[in-house]
């Protein structure tokens, strides 16, 4: 054997075993979900008191689900709170011990390409795992029921029935988002940053009511000397909007497809989580100032947000 063949053989152990170790250190804090209408997704153990993260579409509207741990306990657990709009629900155990929470990482500048693996329990026996690449950094999605899902990551990774709320997580084993679905070949899912944001709201309050829009964006840069000309700072980027919905706040508002928000509430946008920050429950029927850039000029409309159905 050449030196060329055993170097590749020592490689692809090499991955093989960090593989592998990823999968069985993630193991404990990978969960089965079971519902009472006979559905099986899976969940993360969010934190050691016992709180569990999964997808929405998987308990619906249940007050309690069974979960089963890696080590062939299960455990009743009560539904805290639901967020069917970023299809996340937030689960509590009691009188558990020795929980193992997920490791979470920040999501913010996850980049295509970039090595991911897909964690799940689907049968509640052993973990299961696949893996592929982040394929793009597109912050929206139609989701299952109608409505655009936002700050979301897209991966070649196969969802196997039952990944559902299992955890997609990055080299180093930490999480980076909560899988929700599988869409024409590509694996969907939530994005760490906003699964935290969502989950400690829930874990306040058991409820969610979103301020809503009824616009699809994507993150665009903003070339510097259109900055410096119109916003007067050296902002690089802003939200480009890609569809405008009929009967919205948006449209009511009067914006337009291609406008570039720039600025909500006189604060900086930037990026999603930048608007995220923004529009809150707060912003739920007061009007807000809109700054944009309209063929490359600045604009400045009000727009008062809804709730979301």
């Amino acid at each position: 054997m050449s030196k060329k063949n055993i170097s590749t053989n020592n490689a692809l152990v090499s991955i093989s075993e960090a593989i592998v170790d990823v999968a069985e250190n993630l193991s404990p804090s990978v969960v089965c979900i079971r519902s009472e209408t006979g559905g099986n997704g899976s969940g993360v153990i969010w934190n050691a008191d016992g709180f569990i993260i999964t997808c929405y579409h998987i308990v619906k509207r249940l007050s309690e689900v069974e979960v089963a741990l890696s080590d062939g306990t299960s455990h009743s657990a009560k539904v805290v709170g639901t967020d069917p709009y970023s299809d996340i629900a937030l689960l509590k155990m009691n009188t558990v011990s020795n929980l193992k929470p997920i490791d979470v990482t920040d999501s913010q500048n996850l980049k295509a390409g970039q090595f991911v693996l897909a964690m799940a329990n689907p049968y509640g026996d052993h973990p299961s795992i696949t893996g592929g690449i982040i394929t793009s950094i597109k912050n929206s999605v139609r989701g299952w029921w109608g409505r655009m899902m936002d700050d979301i990551v897209i991966t070649d990774v196969r969802l196997n029935p039952g990944y559902s709320g299992g955890p997609l997580v990055n080299a180093e084993g930490k999480m980076v988002g909560v899988n929700t679905a599988y869409i024409s070949s590509r694996g969907i899912a939530i994005r760490s940053n906003r699964v935290k944001s969502i989950a400690d709201r829930l874990a306040e309050g058991g409820t969610i009511k979103r301020a809503y829009m009824g616009v699809v964006l994507n993150t665009i840069t903003i070339p510097k000397e259109v900055a410096t000309q119109q916003l007067g700072t050296a902002q690089d980027g802003g939200l480009m909007i890609l569809s405008v919905e009929n009967d919205t706040p948006a449209k009511r508002a009067g914006l337009l497809i291609g406008d570039i928000i720039v600025k909500f509430d006189k604060e900086p946008v930037a990026s999603m989580h930048d608007l995220y920050r923004q529009l809150t429950q707060a912003s739920i029927g007061n009007p807000v100032d809109l700054s944009i850039l309209r063929g490359e000029k600045l604009t400045r409309l009000t727009l008062t947000p809804s709730e979301a159905d």
